[in-house]
């Protein structure tokens, strides 16, 4: 028997300059509907299907002309668990052994390594498949058992599994976002710069049966585009378990993957010590792509980004302890010191998300959020659990966002399952101009604001108490709840903590938000555990959230957005005077996502009050646009105009002068601008920013002593 043949086509949306936990698009068409549609489909979570389509990442290249450990081959192909490729079953079900495409060899009883591995457990005359793991440096690793899987495949590993079994619709089209890892993440796959790597797509259509064995000859028992709630078995010759057998593997798709310098790379290949730049997150993927340019060229400098909260970066910029710092708001100076502020990225923050449809129906693609939404999450409104309602004033508040009448009114048809980390926005814990311009966001709003005076909202819910009156904006967002609920668990009782904080858990750094978003694990410090029955408790992070029935929040850089596939949520501008102040949906609400067009329309709104200055807008002018996106913003390099010696201007004027050109050009490569950021050009909306980085590169070089007055950085949004 024979297995049908279709016309199936698969895309990928990006292949080339791939960084480490990057997400790509996969797309196909023409496959065989699935069935059994497993809630996690990552991972050996993924085999109970039917006819799926299996998304994996190979070291290796199809192409015959290459040595053989240059070509991808299942050995080669990463898994996470030893169920997913190999096998060891009763004679009578072991459909791999009637595949007609198989070897004579390969239908032997027990088969992929000989001799068979002593370590491994005896055959004990079941059917035996050993597929095993080479790695990049040549060890082979059996895969009979847990313990002799790679380390990355450990139990508890640093990263989920990435490698799936995606399901195709009843029309026969999928698609899957698939993170890439290199030899950062996966030492043992090995897929760097310099390690040809693919992304291998097998669709599974059945094996194709070289005699009339029943086992081997079923179709499947699920109905096409039905659900697997219960993990019920299913009929292995159409299941994902057996992607490696001949009537699979030759069916695949191979697409060669192509990866980024290493982000450790100037460390490596520039011996130079290297010229500090601190300050904004927000620059972080470009500085990724840009410091290349720098080192790998004798005639620049080797530049280096160092990540800190913007005050701080000010400060050693002043004192002449960096170069320049990474900034998005303006600030007063001392008396005879000047400063200039030269834009070198357009770009912003956003609410990422991680929230699954309710009955296995995917992921949520669009989130509506309003800046009342936000200052309830900031403000730890929602009390997230019983121990939370014990606390004055929360007792008759939704739990969490996901049970709010105003987010439901926005957000239909999801889940009301009771979550801690439903109850607050993951955010940063220092200070930052991101949360400088998130809590003017709220600010500008006039329900938001109202709400966090002590005005119930239309439903009633009331601010947490210990928020009362908090003054907006801040640059950073105080954890003022004290409230310790009462509790008879010995845990609580051996921990008497402040409980609201522990579900708000702040961190220090953007990027940390977005892996925490990328794996559905909330930052909640609620877990109760211990090491053995007589040690005592400790409360510490909660566990991952099953794909399926994830809801997260977490404020993110668009840059780290891009870069892992991340979805933001569309933030409320314009409210109509007709839109009701209790509503049951989205009328008369204007909402903005994060665009290019939309982050073009907020920078437009800008103006320098200064020569050298940064450019000011108010979130006022862009309630009034409409189409224009709240979480818009500019940073700029700031630097001195007197005091630094003559090579550091050269240095600071030659990175304002290329990171607003040639670092403009969108792309994924060295000295490109990566997705996530919008060009300064020298047209249009941001014409204005590239003219002021000229004259900011200009007077920097030029390091003239004249005496301005003091406090003209004025401030930026």
């Amino acid at each position: 028997m024979t297995v049908d043949e279709r016309d199936v086509r698969v895309s990928v949306d990006k292949t080339t300059e791939l960084r480490g936990r990057e997400r790509i698009e996969v797309t196909w068409s023409g496959a065989r509907p699935s069935a059994a549609r497993a809630v996690n489909p990552f991972g050996e979570s993924g085999l109970l299907q039917e006819y799926p389509v299996v998304i994996m990442q190979c070291r290796g290249v199809d192409d015959p002309t290459l040595p053989a450990a240059q070509q991808l081959r299942p050995e080669t192909c990463w898994t996470s668990t030893r169920m997913q490729r190999s096998a060891s079953t009763a004679d009578r079900v072991a459909v791999w052994r009637h595949d007609r495409y198989a070897t004579d060899a390969a239908r032997a009883q027990v088969t992929g390594l000989s001799p068979y591995p002593s370590s491994c457990p005896d055959a004990g005359g079941l059917s035996v498949h050993l597929t095993p793991f080479v790695t990049a440096k040549g060890r082979s690793y059996a895969a009979c058992d847990a313990s002799s899987m790679p380390p990355e495949a450990a139990v508890g590993a640093t990263f989920p599994p990435a490698e799936i079994a995606a399901f195709t619709d009843l029309d026969g089209h999928g698609s899957a976002s698939f993170e890439v890892r290199t030899d950062v993440e996966n030492e043992s796959l090995g897929c760097s710069h310099t390690v040809a790597c693919s992304l291998v797509v097998v669709p599974i259509m059945g094996i194709s049966c070289a005699d009339a064995d029943l086992e081997c000859s079923k179709t499947g028992r699920f109905l096409e585009g039905s659900s697997n709630f219960a993990g019920e078995g299913v009929d292995d010759a159409v299941s994902p378990t057996y992607w490696w057998s001949p009537s699979n593997w030759r069916g695949r798709f191979s697409v060669p993957l192509g990866f980024g310098l290493a982000p450790n790379a100037c460390d490596l290949l520039d011996p130079r010590a290297p010229v500090g730049f601190y300050g904004s997150e927000l620059m972080a993927q470009a500085s990724v792509q840009w410091a290349p340019a720098y080192c790998l060229r004798k005639d620049r400098f080797k530049f280096q980004h160092n990540a800190m909260p913007d005050k701080a970066a000010f400060g050693l910029m002043l004192a002449k302890s960096a170069a320049a710092a990474f900034v998005s708001a303006g600030r007063s100076t001392p008396p005879g010191t000047r400063v200039a502020y030269a834009p070198s990225a357009v770009t912003g923050f956003g609410i990422a998300y991680a929230i699954d449809k309710p009955d296995n129906a995917g992921e949520q693609r669009q989130l509506r959020l309003t800046p009342r939404l936000l200052a309830k999450l900031l403000t730890e409104s929602y009390p997230a659990s019983d121990l939370g309602r014990q606390r004055p004033g929360l007792s008759t508040n939704p739990l969490s966002l996901n049970r709010d009448p105003e987010f439901i009114a926005l957000n239909p048809g999801l889940d009301r399952i009771e979550r801690e980390a439903g109850a607050t926005l993951l955010a940063l814990s220092n200070s930052s101009d991101v949360i400088e311009a998130l809590t003017a966001y709220i600010a500008a709003d006039p329900e938001a604001m109202a709400f966090v005076a002590g005005k119930p909202d239309p439903w009633g819910m009331t601010v947490n108490p210990a928020y009362r009156g908090l003054s907006l904006p801040t640059d950073q967002i105080p954890l003022l709840d004290t409230f310790v609920p009462a509790s008879s668990l010995e845990c609580r009782v051996q921990n008497p903590t402040p409980y609201l904080p522990l579900v708000a858990a702040p961190v220090s750094s953007l990027r940390t938000i977005a892996t925490a978003v990328l794996d559905a694990w909330p930052n909640v410090q609620t877990k109760c555990d211990r090491a053995t029955t007589s040690s005592p408790w400790k409360l510490g992070r909660v566990d991952r959230q099953g794909v399926g029935s994830r809801f997260m929040l977490g404020l993110v850089s668009l840059g780290d957005a891009s870069r892992f596939g991340l979805r933001t949520a569309s933030l409320q501008t314009k409210v109509a005077a007709s839109a009701p102040t209790r509503f049951s949906d989205a009328r008369g609400r204007t909402f903005v996502a994060a665009t290019g067009e939309s982050l073009r329309a907020a920078v437009g709104l800008g103006r320098q009050q200064t020569a050298l200055g940064p450019f000011s807008w108010t979130q006022q002018q862009v309630r009034a646009a409409g189409n224009a996106y709240p979480g818009a913003l500019v940073v700029y390099t700031a630097a001195r105009l007197d005091g630094l010696d003559r090579e550091t201007a050269d240095e600071v004027s030659t990175f304002m002068t290329v990171s607003s050109s040639e670092g403009q050009r969108p792309g994924p490569g060295n000295g490109q601008l990566p997705e996530g950021f919008v060009p300064i050009s020298a047209s249009g909306p941001t014409a204005r920013l590239r003219a002021a980085a000229v004259a900011a590169a200009a007077a920097v070089k030029a390091q003239s002593p004249a005496v301005a007055a003091p406090g003209s950085g004025g401030q930026a949004h």
